[in-house]
């Protein structure tokens, strides 16, 4: 249902459903929620059926809505929940159409990167909560606009970082607090795949597919055979490249742990090295981000290569004047001291072997996560990854992709995380939008 026809046969004109000129009308002004939570879930393909699951097992939690624009995901998805929970849940394509019942309460959030700030803005002016994946938002613009809507309605709003919910890393980022490893002033971050060449051909629609919906606040493209469900990542106008698909991760940890804000000057080098295929984003891909208390973060992004980092396929490390400390991507960490000898060695039995694979990996963290998502509602309270938090963390791999993007160093305000004096870069701080989707707070 394309925005259009969904305005006139919702009637909802008034309220400005789409994303331009939003409104929060007395209708959907939901007050504090009874001790039973009901979400609608949208975007099931793969990390949204996860966290369906997830959401249904969690105590006074009610998957009410299934919503995707692929009508096998959807009527999979609803099969799946309803062995989990008492109610099957309802199929509902267009997710706008779920949040019109007063009853829900929070939308859950895993469509593709171009619709996770434009979704989320939609959700919070209707009075609903959100949880969405990480990246909160396609380009920095979106993501303030993100904190904007749900500062100005009231609403909660947690990014999908589940690290931030791990009560290893809680007690990592203690540890690192209370001077473990002396003075930290470095964190160096990691991601290795093996995924192959990818080619986009002109094809027609597939039948179970509403590709208009899709496209949602992008700008109209034919429909390519390779997009759906998962390449679109590798191209900029709806994905964001490896660096914020799985960079975003450990690039928050990073921040989390070094205790900084925004930077002073980011670098990004890199490339499609490994096959000559459609890709517009590299597979190869360093990021260093500098900050104003001396501190540094290095992502390393090897998307067709999977020789682990310290016997790792993802992680951190961080290093201090005092000793190291190495997080291998899930609930674990090792402390080291200057001579490289163990001094704490805190193991969780439940992490994943497989980190390269999110849908799986960390599904322990992703349990607390959206359980601290449920009890930030509960008690009004911001939650472990409020908005802001994942907008900072977001905004530094966006800036990274910026500079990759124009083949320059960018220097930025760290007040702000604005770049400056930069006219090509500044262009890309936000895009382009279809006519009648412009988001809006």
């Amino acid at each position: 249902m394309i925005r259009r026809d969904f305005i006139k046969k919702s009637g909802l004109a008034a309220a400005g459903i789409g994303l331009s000129r939003l409104a929060m009308p007395a209708v959907f002004t939901n007050g504090m929620p009874s001790n039973k939570i009901v979400v609608a879930v949208a975007g099931v393909n793969s990390r949204g059926a996860s966290l369906a699951g997830h959401f249904a097992r969690q105590s006074n939690c009610e998957v009410a809505y299934i919503c995707d624009v692929d009508e096998r995901a959807m009527a999979k998805s609803v099969e799946r929940v309803g062995q989990i929970q008492s109610k099957k849940p309802r199929a509902e394509k267009d997710f706008r159409k779920a949040l019109q019942d007063k009853g829900v309460d929070a939308l859950v959030i895993a469509m593709p990167d171009h619709w996770h700030a434009p979704a989320t803005i939609i959700a919070c002016a209707m009075g609903k909560h959100v949880y969405v994946e990480k990246p909160l938002s396609h380009n920095p613009n979106e993501g303030e606009l993100a904190i904007a809507a749900a500062r100005k309605y009231n609403r909660i709003v947690q990014m999908g970082s589940q690290r931030r919910s791990g009560t290893g890393l809680i007690e990592m980022v203690s540890d690192i607090r209370a001077g473990i490893i002396g003075n930290v002033y470095m964190a160096k971050t990691w991601y290795v795949n093996d995924r192959k060449a990818s080619y986009y051909k002109d094809a027609a629609v597939p039948s179970w597919l509403d590709y208009e919906l899709w496209q949602g606040p992008a700008p109209r493209r034919p429909y390519k055979d390779g997009l759906v469900h998962y390449d679109w990542h590798w191209l900029w106008h709806w994905g964001t490249g490896e660096a914020l698909n799985n960079g975003t991760h450990e690039v928050d940890v990073a921040r989390w742990g070094l205790g900084v804000e925004f930077p002073t000057r980011v670098s990004s080098l890199g490339g499609r090295y490994a096959f000559k295929d459609d890709w517009e984003t590299p597979d190869t891909q360093t990021i260093s981000i500098e900050f104003p208390e001396n501190k540094m973060i290095v992502w390393e992004g090897r998307s067709c290569n999977k020789f682990k980092i310290n016997d790792a396929s993802r992680g951190v490390v961080f290093y201090g004047d005092k000793g190291t400390i190495f997080n291998p991507g899930g609930n674990s960490y090792t402390v080291y001291d200057m001579a490289g000898k163990v001094i704490k060695d805190s193991k969780d039995a439940s992490d994943s072997e497989d980190t390269t694979n999110i849908v799986n990996a960390g599904d322990n963290l992703a349990v607390l996560h959206v359980a601290n998502f449920l009890d930030s509602i509960r008690n009004n309270k911001k939650p472990n990854a409020d908005c802001e938090i994942g907008h900072r963390s977001t905004l530094l791999v966006q800036l990274g992709n910026i500079s990759w993007r124009t083949g320059q160093t960018l220097d930025i305000d760290p007040k702000n995380g604005h770049i400056l004096n930069n006219k090509e870069a500044q262009k890309l701080w936000g895009r382009e939008y279809a006519k009648g989707w412009e988001p809006k707070v």
